[in-house]
């Protein structure tokens, strides 16, 4: 019987001799296409080079002419100032991928070189235009404000406040650009800002009260202000607060919700202040002077520096005097003038009626002396005194003189 023997068997033969490196014929793969797309297209990217080196030297141009209009007008005022500043902020990093994505088309470029263009130029043409819309939106803020110093701390929280909302409007809209879903974070802030408006209300409406105060300009700092029979001149106005020093040396603190809710006297803003003044003169006054009066009171007014009479005449018939009243403006903002003037104003009427012999009346009594009989003594009718505490004299009529009473 033959005999079979098994033989061993032979050891496999691998598939794979040695591993094959994918990234490097990848990237040998990304080379070559370059390669070729720049020696099939080598003329389309020189004109496009070319024309994109125009490009941003002519947007340097537009830059450097930005900035020119802004050294013409340094106040900051006017509108010429806020375009050049706008113009001014443009930069470098956007006007290369601006030019670069205007002419990419010319060139016929791979894909991947155009998709890497358009990522550049999404991110470069939103943070340019958040700088844009900053440099617009503070120049009619300044513009507004009249390029008012003293209100330098809230346009260092709008610059804040407008810097803030421009940029993150640009990285939403990158984020958005780039395939990115940003509902969920739009909602989140939503909801976020929900929350801090209601746990700071208190500081956002003393905030929102400062940005009137900056537009509304009821008042400036180093203005005379009045409210609520409190006045003085404003400090500082702050975000929350405003500072007042008020007339007796103290310094009031106010904040700026309060402040506008109440019914403000801006005293900076005279051109002239009304004075009014009252003046009797007794009874035993002939009525041939009581009619040249008003015409001496206007005399002496129309004398006095920036003054100028309104009216002045007889008013009524007091219980011991003749009653006149002069109106007079003080054409003056500066209050310390306007009460020397009122000073000088009531000396010359004073050395004026003494002059005349015009007699000014004070408060008085009629004291009667009556008989048994009950009917006035003669001679006693024409007594009088101050009236007040002071007793009436009580002695006989034949041993007295009736004499008018000294002021009280």
């Amino acid at each position: 019987m033959p005999t079979h023997v098994a033989k061993a068997a032979a050891p496999a033969t691998p598939l794979v001799t040695k591993p094959i490196d994918i990234t490097g014929a990848k990237v040998a793969a990304y080379t070559q296409s370059w390669v070729d797309w720049f020696w099939t297209h080598w003329l389309q990217i020189v004109i496009a080079s070319a024309v994109g080196a125009g490009i941003v030297l002519l947007l340097l141009g537009v830059k450097l002419l930005g900035g020119r209009l802004c050294d013409r007008d340094r106040g900051g005022r006017t509108w010429t100032h806020t375009v050049g500043s706008a113009l001014a902020s443009t930069r470098l990093w956007f006007m290369i991928p601006l030019a670069a994505h205007l002419v990419a088309g010319y060139a016929h470029p791979p894909a991947d070189v155009v998709s890497t263009i358009r990522f550049f130029f999404v991110v470069a043409s939103a943070l340019q235009a958040a700088l844009w819309g900053r440099e617009l939106i503070l120049g009619v803020v300044e513009r507004r404000a009249g390029g008012d110093e003293h209100h330098g701390s809230a346009l260092g929280i709008i610059r804040l406040l407008v810097s803030f909302a421009l940029f993150a409007l640009a990285a939403i809209l990158i984020l958005d650009n780039l395939g990115v879903n940003v509902t969920g974070l739009i909602a989140g802030l939503g909801i976020g800002g929900i929350a801090i408006g209601l746990a700071a209300q208190g500081i956002f409406a003393d905030l929102f009260a400062a940005l009137a105060i900056l537009f509304d300009k009821p008042f400036r700092r180093g203005d005379a202000i009045k409210w609520d029979g409190t006045s003085g001149t404003v400090e500082a106005i702050g975000l929350k607060s405003t500072r007042v020093r008020a007339i007796t040396g103290e310094q009031v603190v106010i904040s700026n919700t309060n402040l506008l809710n109440k019914e403000l006297h801006n005293l900076a803003r005279l051109d002239r202040r009304r004075n009014v003044l009252k003046i009797g003169v007794i009874y035993q006054t002939p009525v041939e002077v009581c009619e040249q009066i008003p015409a001496m009171i206007r005399k002496i007014v129309e004398a006095q520096d920036k003054c100028s009479v309104v009216r002045v005449g007889m008013t009524g018939f007091g219980d011991s005097s003749l009653d006149y009243e002069l109106q007079f403006d003080v054409h003056s903002e500066v209050y310390n003038e306007v009460f020397d003037a009122h000073s000088h104003v009531c000396l010359a009427i004073l050395r004026t009626f003494n002059e005349a012999g015009i007699e000014f009346a004070y408060p008085t009594q009629m004291s009667i002396v009556a008989g048994p009989d009950g009917k006035p003594l003669p001679g006693t009718s024409d007594a009088s005194q101050p009236t007040g505490d002071a007793p009436i004299d009580t002695t006989p009529a034949p041993d007295r003189a009736s004499t008018p009473a000294a002021p009280q």
